[in-house]
């Protein structure tokens, strides 16, 4: 009879058991999600290079990455154009065929070396160039890495290359709502516009986690963020030619790219 009433109590204890395991959250104890950041951009840009050296780095800098899952884009305001036959599509550079070119070739990066500790740091070294004006230099960043130059130059010879920039191209245009100039971020679905310097802040307070990365601290201050926007000239790369600025700029960078492309240096 004792032993009866103990196998029930046993029962009982186990059903009740499985029940508030079934209702226990698992969620609560696995890692938060991290906060997706999209990039898109042109390699030639100044601005899109500005930020890829001087702010998106913060990230790497502040261990803030751990909470990040950083995508980038390269194709910004590149446009398609069809031939007359409409069998062939080309793609028309804002800057020129040199950013077709170095756009062309950070996307076989990413491919070749799909994980972002691989193929951030060549970005980082191509866009570097761009900020000194010795872009045509870009492959002076293979041996700078100790990388193989091979799987990038498969990449752009079998026109693998321009297939990976039509897949870009179809993602920019998805955008909703659609970007209007680069560089354009995007936080967790959100573009952040004009504000786009101050992306820190708004990762960190689209951060779901209990503990967020010290640095949250000192990007989310309001001291930090009324620093950070500051009125200023827009500096953004539009779509069309809205002011002398834009149309003086892509005019050097349009002549600098056909000099380089054509041999003439």
């Amino acid at each position: 009879m004792a032993s009866s009433k103990l196998l029930h109590l046993l029962l009982v204890c186990y059903v009740s058991l499985i029940c508030f395991a079934s209702s226990y959250d698992l969620s609560e104890t696995s890692s938060p999600k991290k906060v997706s950041l999209g990039l898109y951009y042109e390699s030639l840009c100044p601005y899109c290079s500005s930020f890829i050296v001087n702010h998106l780095t913060k990230l790497f800098e502040e261990d803030l990455i751990s909470i990040v899952d950083l995508h980038l884009s390269p194709w910004g305001n590149t446009k398609l154009r069809s031939s007359s036959d409409n069998n062939n599509v080309t793609a028309v550079c804002q800057h020129g065929a040199f950013e077709c070119l170095l756009d062309t070739v950070e996307a076989c990066a990413i491919d070749a070396w799909p994980k972002l500790s691989d193929h951030f740091p060549f970005i980082l070294c191509v866009e570097g160039l761009v900020t000194e004006h010795k872009y045509d230099k870009w492959e002076t960043c293979y041996e700078k890495l100790n990388l193989n130059s091979k799987p990038v130059s498969d990449c752009l010879s079998s026109g693998h290359g321009d297939k990976l920039e039509l897949q870009y191209a179809a993602e920019t245009s998805q955008l909703q709502p659609p970007h209007q100039y680069v560089p354009w971020v995007v936080v967790d679905g959100q573009p952040l516009y004009e504000d786009y310097e101050n992306f820190i802040s708004y990762i960190c307070k689209a951060y779901k986690g209990n503990k967020k990365p010290a640095a949250c601290a000192k990007y989310s201050s309001r001291n930090f963020i009324r620093s950070a926007k500051v009125n200023r000239f827009p500096l953004v790369c539009r779509k069309g030619v809205d002011n002398m600025w834009d149309f003086l700029e892509r005019i050097k960078t349009s002549l600098l790219s056909y000099i380089d492309v054509t041999g003439l240096l």
